[in-house]
């Protein structure tokens, strides 16, 4: 049963739960926090599957899952998991019924011309869920940070490279001063050791996290550098060290992620960032 204190305030809907999950995370015990990782990473497989199923694919027991439950003030897993449910039923429609035109493409006939229809459909998806999941107070938070930094550390390995290596392009195209950490001479610390107050960093990346990513940003939020980092899950080691973090989860095909939604944000985020200096450097803006 539950306890008393969980009892008070039972989350009543999914950005509820995940809202209290994220103020309890640092004081779940190490199998709730598996299954809340796993829950926030995972929730339409939350919303499907069956207590045996999810548990095989967190790694705990069924139990796990039902003590999981009571700790947030549900009666079981069954009531959390109406949770999930509800939050489908309330998504924008229009995936599946594009999914089955994609399908009954001709294209579609022919292999490759498949793999092409499965991208853009996951491309789509991604798109769809970005528009809808970025905060756009926070992201203005982010770009206010952003523009008002000396100098702006972009900090990105393997599948997140090619959006720092973007946004370092488009920075210098636009007069942003910034430095692209990652470098063929191994300068990485020392080029960090320069970052100060009033700099500011830009971190990415997506599971299995890059550790050099998630210690690069620690240390400079340790130097007082404000962090803003884009990610794929509440417990990525990039959210702990983050002023602003985004939480974006790309769609697949076939196991591959493509970088469609993220490559969108960056192009923004950067294109914001220039205007907002432009506006702070005319006199039109803090």
């Amino acid at each position: 049963m539950p306890t008393p204190e969980t009892t008070m305030d039972v989350p009543q809907d999914f950005e509820a739960l995940k809202a209290v999950i994220l103020e309890r995370k640092a004081q779940l015990p190490k199998r709730l926090k598996q299954v809340a990782a796993y829950s926030l990473d995972n929730p339409d497989e939350i919303a499907f599957g069956t207590a045996a199923s999810i548990a095989t694919s967190a790694d705990v027991q069924p139990s796990t899952l039902v003590r999981f439950a009571q700790h947030f003030g549900f009666e079981g897993f069954s009531s959390l998991q109406q949770i999930f449910r509800a939050r489908l039923r309330e998504r924008t429609p229009g995936y599946e019924e594009r999914l089955k035109a994609l399908s009954q493409n001709e294209h579609s006939k022919l292999e490759s011309g498949s793999i092409f229809n499965g991208f853009v459909a996951a491309a789509h998806r991604s798109l769809d869920n970005v528009a809808t999941s970025v905060d756009p107070e926070a992201f203005e938070r982010a770009v206010d940070i952003l523009a008002k930094a000396d100098t702006i550390y972009l900090i990105a390995k393997r599948r997140s490279y090619p959006i720092s290596s973007y946004m370092a392009y488009a920075f210098g195209k636009l007069k942003v001063k910034y430095q692209h950490v990652g470098t063929a001479a191994g300068i990485d610390d020392d080029m960090l050791a320069m970052a100060n107050r009033q700099d500011a960093a830009f971190a990415v990346s997506f599971s299995p996290y890059a550790s050099e990513s998630a210690s690069q940003a620690r240390f400079l939020a340790s130097r007082k550098v404000p962090v803003i980092s884009l990610t794929d899950s509440a417990f990525s080691p990039l959210a702990e060290s983050s002023k602003v973090w985004f939480e974006l989860v790309e769609a697949d095909h076939a196991g591959f992620r493509s970088l469609s939604a993220s490559m969108a944000f960056a192009m923004a985020l950067t294109v914001a960032i220039a205007e907002k200096r432009q506006r702070m450097a005319d006199g039109g803006g803090q």
